[in-house]
């Protein structure tokens, strides 16, 4: 019988469906029109940052922070990067615009979450 631990389930779900709408919002911005999350994408991006704040608070403590640091850190820089490389190099294919969105989407989860991590290191290194 396998034994969960029931005190990050609320982070983790809430990790899962940041990422889920960050590939969603990316593959919606170019491929496939929806009218919704046109229509409300900066509320939508405002969705992704308030999951992005959960799983920052919620999910992440103790031993895992520094792992998830270093994860999320290179997350962000390589999505970062990664969004004006494709865009030049990727354009002829296609394929470009759509990467490039779900770059921008897991950058709106990610940077949220991997800076209130990091406060939450530094507070706890503070020993405040």
């Amino acid at each position: 019988m396998v034994i969960r631990a029931r005190e990050n389930v609320i982070g983790a779900w809430a990790f899962l469906l940041g990422v889920i709408l960050a590939i969603v919002i990316g593959l919606s911005s170019s491929l496939v029109s929806i009218p919704f999350l046109t229509r409300y994408s900066a509320q939508v991006y405002g969705v992704l940052v308030l999951l992005g704040l959960v799983v920052g608070f919620m999910n992440v403590g103790g031993r895992e922070s520094q792992n998830f640091l270093i994860a999320g850190t290179i997350l962000v820089i390589v999505s970062r990067f990664g969004m004006d490389s494709v865009q030049g190099s990727l354009i002829g294919i296609g394929v470009g615009g759509i990467v490039s969105s779900i770059f921008g989407a897991l950058l709106a989860l990610f940077v949220p979450a991997t800076i209130i991590v990091a406060l939450k290191t530094v507070f706890n290194i503070a020993n405040i």
